[in-house]
C-alpha cells in the first residue's frame, strides 16, 4: 500500500512540477536562465498559436516544424532528475532506495506522456489515443492555453491549475481556434435568454 500512495503522491507531485516549470521558467525571461523561454514562449508559442497554426500540418513546412513540439531531448533528463531530488532526501532517510527508483520511472513516465500527448496535440493524425474522450478534453485545455498564455499550464494532469486558480475550460471570447477530429470547440457557451 505504501508504494501505491508513494505512485500517487509521486504523479501529483510531477504535475506541480509541470506547472511550476511551465508557469515560472517557460513563460518567464529570466535573465540568469533565457533558454526555457525563449525556446518554449519565443519559439514554440510563435509559430503554435490557438487558430489554424496550432496543428503543424498547416505549416508551410510541416516536417521541419514539428521538431519544435518537443523539448531538446536532454530535458527529459534534467527535468526527472531534479523532480525526483525530494525523493533521493527521502531514500536517505529511510534507508530505502526504492523510494527514488519509483519516484524516478513515475518521472520518466510523466515526461514520457507529457511529451506523446503535446506531440499528437500539433500534429494529430487521427491515431486511437486521439479520439478519446480524455485525449479531446486535454486538448482543448491546451489550444486554450496558446490563446491565453498565462492558463492551462498542465497538459497531462490539470489538477494544479485547478489549485491554483490558472483552469480555465472556454474561452471568455469568441477567437478562430484550430479545428480538427481530435480538437473540440473551446469557444463561449451562448446562452439564449428565455
Amino acid at each position: 500500500m505504501f508504494y501505491l500512495y508513494l505512485t500517487l503522491i509521486s504523479i501529483a507531485w510531477f504535475s506541480l512540477v509541470e506547472w511550476a516549470l511551465h508557469r515560472f521558467i517557460m513563460h518567464k525571461n529570466l535573465k540568469w536562465f533565457p533558454y526555457p523561454f525563449k525556446a518554449h514562449a519565443n519559439v514554440h508559442h510563435r509559430m503554435f498559436k490557438a487558430d489554424d497554426s496550432y496543428l503543424a500540418h498547416t505549416h508551410e513546412n510541416p516536417e521541419k516544424d514539428a521538431w519544435k513540439i518537443p523539448m531538446a531531448w536532454w530535458n527529459g533528463i534534467v527535468l526527472v532528475a531534479i523532480g525526483s531530488a525530494p525523493a533521493y532526501i527521502a531514500s536517505a532517510i529511510y534507508s530505502n532506495i526504492w523510494i527514488s527508483f519509483l519516484c524516478l520511472v513515475v518521472g520518466a513516465a510523466y515526461y514520457g506522456t507529457y511529451e506523446r500527448l503535446h506531440w499528437c496535440m500539433h500534429l494529430p493524425k487521427e491515431r486511437r489515443l486521439e479520439m478519446s474522450p480524455i485525449f479531446r478534453r486535454l486538448n482543448g485545455h491546451h489550444l486554450l492555453h496558446h490563446r491565453f498564455m498565462h492558463k492551462n499550464f498542465n497538459v497531462v494532469l490539470p489538477l494544479w491549475d485547478l489549485v491554483f486558480g490558472t483552469l480555465l475550460l472556454r474561452s471568455p471570447i469568441s477567437f478562430k481556434q484550430a479545428t480538427g477530429p481530435s480538437v473540440p470547440d473551446v469557444q463561449p457557451k451562448i446562452v439564449l435568454a428565455d
